[in-house]
């Protein structure tokens, strides 16, 4: 059960870090920042989140096969996508519906052997 709550952590991090990097990147149309575009509450707030997710992935590989860990790792990708599109408005097109398809059979694939 431990394990599963640091993937859900690193995972919620890595989510959170790209869509606040999305945001203080500016090209949401936002203008956060008189001093450099960098330079902005939602710069600072994606590298807390990608520290935070980078804690979880620590304490994840403590216990966990880099080769299994890695793998199941790659369900971010997949919040990442899902997210973008809740929060961003950013369209899910046919072949990225395929690429979510395919790295989710490759988690449970992975998710279900042994060693």
């Amino acid at each position: 059960m431990i394990k599963v709550l640091l993937f859900a952590g690193m995972i919620s991090g890595m989510v959170s870090a790209n869509l606040l990097l999305k945001v203080g990147s500016g090209e949401t149309g936002a203008k956060l920042s008189f001093i450099h575009p960098a330079l902005n509450i939602y710069v600072a707030g994606s590298l807390a989140a990608f520290g935070a997710a980078f804690a979880f992935y620590f304490f994840i590989l403590r216990t966990t096969p880099l080769n299994v860990a890695q793998s199941l790792a790659a369900a971010q990708f997949i919040a990442i996508i899902f997210a973008a599109n809740l929060v961003l408005g950013e369209s899910i097109g046919l072949m990225r519906w395929g690429g979510i398809l395919l790295i989710s059979i490759g988690i449970l694939l992975v998710g279900l052997s042994s060693d």
